[in-house]
C-alpha cells in the first residue's frame, strides 16, 4: 500500500520560524551567564597575571582564585586539603644518616663594636635536646652565621628531628639575640593589602651592609584579620585576641595576645599579627585542636593537614626564635617551638611556597645569601628583589630608637 505523505498546513509553516526564534532565544538566555562569567574570568585573570610579581605561575594563579573568585579561598583550601590527605607523610622508614648542614663558624670581624673593651661575652641558648635516643652529629647544636657583634653571634641556627614517628622530618631553627640584632618589618607588593607606606618591598639597598637574615611573615590579612603596623602607622587594623609579634622602639621583642584596639602605641616600632597564640607561658594553648575547619588556625589547613609550617617564638630571655618544618600540624609546630625554648609562640605562614629563612654573609663581592631549609619554589635572592608578601629583616643594630628604614 502506498503511504500518503503528510503536507504542512499554512499555519504550521508560518509558526516554524517563531519556534526557531524561541529556541535561539532560550539558548542565548542559557548561554549568556556562562559567557559573561567567562569574559569576566579572562579579563580578571589576565589583569592579575600581568601585574608585577615574584611568584611562580602556579602560586600566582592560586592567589587569583583565593582573592578574586567568589568562594575561591574556600575552594583552594578544600582542594589543598584533599591533596594533602591523599598523600600523607609515612610514619617509620629508614633513619637519616646526617642532617642538612646549616650555619658556619664566622671569625669575629674587627670593628669598633667588636673590639670595644666593654664587649660582652655571648650568651648562647642551651642546645636543643635531641628527641631521638641516638642523635645525629650536630643535632640541636647551635652554629653562628654572619658577622659577630659585641663579641658574640647575633644569629644562631640548628636542625633537629622533632618526631620519633617520622624519622625523616627535620625542623630548621634560628635564634636571634635581641641585644645584638634589630628587626624591621616590611610590606610586600600585595600583603598587607592596605599598607600605610608600601616601601621598597625588599631589603632597602642602603641597609644591606648590616643585613643578617630575613624570614617570611604570617597568615594573610584575609585569613584572620591579621593587622600590622610600621613606624607607628597602621597598615591593617589590629584585631583583639590575635597573637602579635611586636618590635618596640627600645629594642625589645615580644609576643602578646593583643587587646589594644586597631592601632599601636608610640612605643611600638612595628607589629604583625597572625591568628591566635599557640604557646603561652611555656605551655601549649589548650584550645589547639586538629579540627580541619577551625578558624583559629587557618580553616581547612589550619590544624589537621601535615604541611610545611613556620612559626616564631620568644624565649625566656626575650630573644626571637624562628622555626620551619615540613609535614606539621599546628599542634606539632607548637611542640617544636616549645622544645626549642619558646615560652610564647605563634604560627606564621604555611604551605610549601611560603616558608623562607635566609641568612647572609658579607664578602668583597657583596651579600652571599643562604637558604636555610629547602624551598625550591623560592630563590635565595628572595627579599633582595621586590616580593609579593610581607617579611622581616634582621639587622646589626644602630644607635638610637628602633625604626624600620624604608630607604
Amino acid at each position: 500500500m502506498r503511504r500518503l505523505r503528510r503536507t504542512s498546513t499554512g499555519a504550521e509553516q508560518r509558526g516554524a520560524p517563531a519556534v526557531r526564534r524561541r529556541r535561539r532565544l532560550r539558548r542565548i538566555v542559557i548561554a549568556a551567564p556562562f559567557l559573561i562569567v567567562l569574559v569576566w574570568a579572562s579579563v580578571s585573570y589576565s589583569a592579575w597575571m600581568l601585574q608585577p610579581t615574584s611568584m611562580q605561575w602556579k602560586a600566582r594563579s592560586t592567589e587569583w582564585v583565593r582573592n578574586e573568585v567568589p568562594f575561591g579561598n574556600w575552594m583552594v583550601d578544600e582542594g589543598e586539603n584533599v591533596a594533602y590527605r591523599l598523600n600523607p607523610p609515612k610514619t617509620g622508614g629508614p633513619q637519616l644518616k646526617a642532617l642538612p648542614t646549616v650555619g658556619q663558624i664566622i671569625p669575629t670581624q674587627t670593628s669598633s663594636s667588636s673590639s670595644s673593651p666593654k664587649a660582652k661575652a655571648a650568651v648562647w641558648p642551651p642546645p636543643i635536646k635531641p628527641v631521638f635516643p641516638h642523635p645525629l652529629p650536630g643535632e640541636g647544636v647551635w652554629k653562628p652565621t654572619g658577622p659577630a657583634k659585641n663579641g658574640g653571634p647575633p644569629v644562631l641556627v640548628t636542625t633537629f628531628r622533632p618526631e620519633l614517628a617520622y624519622p625523616q622530618l627535620v625542623a630548621y631553627v634560628a635564634w636571634f639575640d635581641h641585644t645584638r640584632t634589630e628587626i624591621g618589618y616590611y610590606p610586600g607588593r600585595y600583603e598587607p593589602p592596605n599598607a600605610a607606606v608600601r616601601g621598597p618591598m625588599m631589603v632597602p639597598d642602603d641597609q644591606r651592609w648590616r643585613l643578617l637574615a630575613t624570614f617570611n611573615g604570617g597568615f594573610t590579612y584575609v585569613d584572620g584579620a591579621n593587622g600590622s603596623a610600621d613606624n607607628g602607622r597602621t597598615n591593617e587594623p589590629l584585631k583583639d585576641g590575635n597573637a602579635t609579634l611586636i618590635g618596640y622602639r627600645d629594642g625589645g621583642i615580644a609576643i602578646v595576645n593583643w587587646s589594644g584596639g586597631p592601632d599601636v602605641g608610640s612605643d611600638v616600632a612595628w607589629a604583625r599579627q597572625s591568628l591566635a597564640p599557640i604557646v603561652w607561658n611555656g605551655k601549649l594553648n589548650p584550645q589547639l585542636n586538629d579540627d580541619p575547619n577551625s578558624p583559629q588556625w587557618g580553616y581547612t589547613l589550619g590544624g589537621l593537614s601535615r604541611v610545611w609550617r613556620s612559626g616564631v617564638g620568644i624565649d625566656r630571655h626575650g630573644n626571637l626564635i624562628y622555626v620551619a618544618a615540613d609535614d606539621q600540624t599546628v599542634i606539632t609546630l607548637a611542640k617544636i617551638l616549645q622544645h626549642a625554648g619558646a615560652v610564647r609562640a605563634m604560627e606564621f605562614d604555611i604551605n610549601p611556597e611560603w616558608h623562607t629563612l635566609i641568612t647572609y654573609t658579607h664578602s668583597a663581592k657583596g651579600l652571599v645569601p643562604t637558604m636555610v631549609g629547602a624551598n625550591p619554589m623560592q630563590s635565595p635572592d628572595r627579599y633582595l628583589v621586590p616580593d609579593d608578601r610581607d617579611f622581616f629583616a634582621v639587622y646589626l643594630p644602630q644607635p638610637g630608637p628602633v625604626t624600620v628604614p624604608f630607604k
